[in-house]
């Protein structure tokens, strides 16, 4: 049986954050499925193939790590794709209420499925999605805070 986990986000875009949070995870699993959760009810910044192509971009080569899109609830996902693990990475104490609460209603509907937090690099702590979105929106330099080669503005 494969450790499989399932590492759920819009990464509207990926950060760096994101990208030390799942190759720090690669030695814990055999296989980490990034999932890009789509949500009609969320708009997001970025159109999802162009999310998909950086993830792709990004671990290519990493047999281990694969991509795939989800809609619905993460724990149904899990059941599908067979995984028994949820990675989270926390930034902050406010992340952790949050994903705890989550955690804990997973565990509600499918006790056999485990939440694992990974705590964030103190370097990105102050990092996030929506924190490089403001930064593009008001021309700012967000090179530094998304993986290396990814191009926002192209």
């Amino acid at each position: 049986m494969k450790n499989i986990a399932v590492f759920p986000g819009s990464f509207d875009p990926i950060t760096r954050g994101h990208e030390s949070i799942i190759r720090r995870a690669l030695p814990l699993f055999d296989k980490i499925i990034i999932a890009i959760g789509e949500n009609p009810e969320k708009q997001t910044y970025f159109p999802l193939d162009k999310r998909i192509h950086w993830l792709e971009q990004i671990f290519t080569g990493e047999t281990r790590i694969e991509i795939q899109k989800y809609s619905g609830l993460t724990v149904n996902f899990c059941s599908v794709v067979d995984a028994k693990y949820i990675l989270r990475g926390l930034r902050t104490s406010a992340d952790f209420e949050f994903e705890r609460t989550i955690g804990q209603v997973n565990k509600v509907i499918y006790p056999e499925i485990e939440t694992v937090f990974l705590l964030t690099i103190p370097e990105y702590t102050a990092l996030s999605s929506s924190v490089v979105r403001e930064l593009l929106r008001n021309g700012g330099d967000v090179d530094r805070f998304v993986p290396a080669g990814i191009d926002l503005k192209g």
